[in-house]
């Protein structure tokens, strides 16, 4: 399993970003995917996550601002990133595991991993 996340940068608090993860190497489509960051200092903090059927969830703190989705055509997670606060600076990382239904969410601990994409907001 192999997990490429793109996207990350620098952007003024109120801005937007769209993170990109690439996979490869399982069945896509069947997987539950999340998006966990981290930042300097604290532990690591699962964001959203996205069952084989599109069911998503989301930790409080970026509800309402960020949005999950996957083009499974090109086995693809995206995260997109609205309103973006200095608190949301982290390193962004794409995951992957075999949970089903309601067991998919960035509450679990998952198996696969990229290596991640920095994301600033100043």
């Amino acid at each position: 399993v192999q997990l490429v996340e793109s996207g990350g940068g620098s952007v003024q608090a109120g801005g937007s970003l769209r993170l990109s993860c690439a996979a490869s190497g399982y069945t896509y489509s069947s997987y539950c995917m999340g998006w966990f960051r981290q930042a300097p200092g604290k532990e690591r903090e699962g964001v959203a996550a996205i069952d084989s059927d599109g069911r998503t969830s989301y930790a409080d703190s970026v509800k309402g601002r960020f949005n999950i989705s996957k083009d499974n055509t090109e086995n693809t997670l995206f995260l997109h990133m609205n309103s973006l606060k200095p608190g949301d600076t982290a390193m962004y990382y794409c995951s992957a595991d075999s949970y089903r239904g309601s067991a998919c969410s960035a509450r679990r601990s998952f198996t696969y991993w990229g290596r991640g994409t920095q994301v600033t907001v100043s």
